[in-house]
């Protein structure tokens, strides 16, 4: 289930947060995780939030299905890019054996850790042998609200990198960083592109 206080903050603060993506840019992550993948493949972008790295993917010869739990982020995904979004929470992905990629950038780090290996166990049921997740997570300890309201569950590069082990996946690059947030927030975060064993 989806925490109704942080799509609270995001159904607030929709436009300000898509403003703020926009001016990141799609980034060197993504080209990536792109690199991974076979030409053409189909990727769910999972947690997809306004749109903007879906439709580079569309730009880059993809196929893309999207999913997020607010639809005010959705709305403007469809309106600035023509991406037809799933609004659904995490927990709600059936797929199996259905995607060369899923990118969950900052998105499965507002889930309660408890519910963390049971979504790994859905992604890699969705991706087919040797499929690859890019996952983006802040990096820290616990779980708490960030100063506007958003739940966070936080984790070590250990931590994530055994969940992910223990799910099926190997870990084949790691990367740190710090960066400031919705909130102005600044907090270092991790992240993993791992392969999904055969």
């Amino acid at each position: 289930m989806a925490d109704k206080e942080t799509l609270a903050v995001y159904a607030e603060r929709a436009a300000d947060y898509s403003n703020r993506f926009a001016k990141s840019g799609e980034g060197r992550h993504l080209t990536t995780f792109l690199a991974e993948l076979p030409a053409g493949g189909r990727i769910l972008d999972f947690g997809c939030g306004p749109g903007h790295t879906a439709a580079a993917m569309k730009r880059a010869g993809f196929e893309v299905d999207a999913l997020d739990a607010s639809p005010e982020l959705a709305e403007i995904a469809k309106s600035q890019f023509g991406i037809d979004v799933l609004v659904a929470t995490f927990d709600s992905l059936e797929a199996t054996d259905q995607y060369d990629g899923i990118f969950a950038n900052f998105s499965l780090l507002h889930i309660p850790k408890s519910q963390m290996p049971s979504n790994l166990a859905r992604i890699a049921r969705a991706l087919v042998s040797r499929g690859v997740l890019h996952i983006g997570l802040k990096r820290g300890t616990g779980e708490m609200r960030d100063t506007i309201g958003r739940f966070y569950a936080y984790y070590s590069l250990e931590e994530i990198t055994n969940l992910l082990t223990q799910a099926g996946f190997q870990v084949i690059r790691k990367t740190e960083g710090e960066q400031a947030g919705l909130d102005g927030t600044v907090a270092p975060w991790l992240i993993l592109l791992a392969r999904k064993h055969d």
